[in-house]
């Protein structure tokens, strides 16, 4: 059920961070610089620190998001970062899918996170159906959680009744953009890749159970 209350004092505290963007740009420059580090993950402890882990990925993907200006590639990055999963050309590639193209259409958050979930159930040279299948499955639980915590899965929809306010596609036009970076649209729409790398996050941990 979309939490409206809580959506919406969040979206105010996005709209007051100060964000650390030398400590921020140096993060991605790193990872840039080095790539992802692979990772052997620990389902138990995993499990145990959830909610850390959780908070982390959250956080770095309304960090990641604000400092790209690209919903899609710091929801993939923040979730890439925390798993260990790909490589910088994957972040390089999801360049244009924020609303896909910038058409208002399915939000950077899901795109992003649907990377994370092929890189991490797609382990291996030659995939199974049965690892597949809980791909797919995870990917459908996970829209629908996204769309239950946010009332919408569409750029568009989600600007103009969850963080803006009005109908709002920055891409449209240099003049559009103006007007979302002026109505603070890069700070209060850090909301929704943080809530679904988060979710994203927490669906790939229960896997590991």
């Amino acid at each position: 059920m979309t939490e409206y209350v809580a959506i919406k004092k969040k979206v105010y505290e996005l709209e007051k961070r100060v964000w650390d963007l030398p400590a921020i740009g140096a993060r991605v420059k790193k990872l840039e610089a080095n790539g992802i580090p692979k990772k052997k993950l620990d389902p138990k402890e995993m499990l145990v620190n959830k909610e850390q882990i959780l908070d982390r990925v959250q956080l770095r993907a309304e960090d990641y998001t604000f400092f790209t200006k690209n919903c899609a590639q710091g929801t993939a990055l923040a979730l890439m970062e925390e798993f260990g999963l790909g490589n910088m050309e994957i972040i390089k590639a999801l360049a244009l899918f924020p609303g896909i193209g910038s058409t208002g259409d399915v939000c950077g958050g899901i795109t992003g996170s649907l990377i994370n979930f092929g890189l991490y159930f797609g382990r291996g040279d030659q995939p199974d159906p049965k690892t597949m299948k809980e791909a797919m499955t995870t990917a459908q639980k996970f829209i629908a959680s996204f769309k239950d915590k946010l009332g919408h899965k569409y750029c568009s929809d989600i600007i103009e009744k969850v963080t803006i306010g009005h109908r709002l596609n920055p891409g449209e036009s240099d003049a559009a953009m103006a007007a979302f970076a002026e109505a603070k649209g890069f700070e209060k729409c850090s909301l929704v890749p943080g809530m679904g790398a988060r979710l994203a996050a927490e669906l790939i941990i229960n896997s590991m159970k």
